[in-house]
């Protein structure tokens, strides 16, 4: 036992000595694939046709996330991109609804004209489990992969207590940094997006991922929704383009010489 301690204390004081012997340190640039979540080499292209959105009316959330998303996988896939109008999926389902009122026991007039909170949405999203309409859309585009979803995007405030570092200088004129407690009021956003991967083939869905978003900027702050929509957005989308591709995290090494 004594012997395992002795070795163990002079291993620590080689490490020691041989880090303080070290001149210099520089940093090495790594990168740390990523596979795909969903095997997409059955397809040549996607689609990216459009969301049920609500929340917030100063932007339009399905448009915006249909192009920022088409605009990502441009740049980050190998998949073809289509072109093609947007969907307004939540006038779809309405206009689904009634044609269909006399046949089903869902009713129209149980949607709601907003798109208020994620209750409001899941009456819509049984668009998704409608394996003929997007097995028609996919024939229409010679059977792309389909993404797809609900994009809801909300105010939000929130008041209490946060921790904030402050500066103060002592009667030596030395400086010092402490922790000060203040009672703060701060507004924001959340971004809710549910993404949905579809076999254009089949109709069938093949995968689903929902993720959420927070920003809260100090009251006296003026952000416009739009740009705290990007970026929410932003932070989401090596996840999303995660599912159809590798990717590549890229980072950095210190050694020490």
């Amino acid at each position: 036992m004594i012997a395992e301690i002795m070795k163990a204390i002079a291993s620590t004081i080689f490490i020691a000595l041989a880090t303080a012997s070290c001149t210099s340190f520089y940093e090495v640039p790594i990168e740390t694939p990523i596979q795909s979540k969903l095997d997409v080499s059955a397809f040549s292209r996607v689609l990216v046709a459009g969301f049920v959105a609500g929340g917030l009316e100063d932007i339009d959330a399905n448009r915006e996330t249909v192009r920022l998303l088409r605009s990502q996988l441009r740049n980050n896939s190998d998949l073809e991109v289509l072109e093609a109008d947007v969907l307004a999926l939540a006038e779809i389902v309405a206009s689904q609804a009634n044609a269909n009122e006399n046949e089903t026991e869902f009713q129209p007039e149980q949607l709601p004209e907003e798109i208020n909170n994620e209750r409001d949405l899941e009456l819509f999203e049984r668009i998704f489990s409608n394996t003929d309409y997007w097995r028609r859309l996919g024939e229409e585009h010679q059977n792309p992969l389909i993404v797809t979803g609900t994009v809801l995007f909300t105010p939000h405030s929130r008041s209490g207590f946060v921790t904030r570092e402050q500066e103060t200088y002592d009667s030596f004129g030395r400086r010092q940094v402490v922790p000060v407690r203040t009672y703060s009021e701060r507004r924001g956003f959340i971004l809710r997006p549910k993404f949905i991967f579809i076999d254009g083939r089949t109709g069938a869905t093949l995968y689903s991922e929902s993720f959420r978003e927070e920003i809260l900027y100090n009251i006296s702050r003026h952000t416009s929704p739009l740009s705290s929509y990007f970026e929410l957005a932003d932070r989401l989308l090596p996840s999303f383009l995660s599912t159809l591709s590798s990717q590549k995290i890229s980072g950095t090494r210190i050694l020490l010489r």
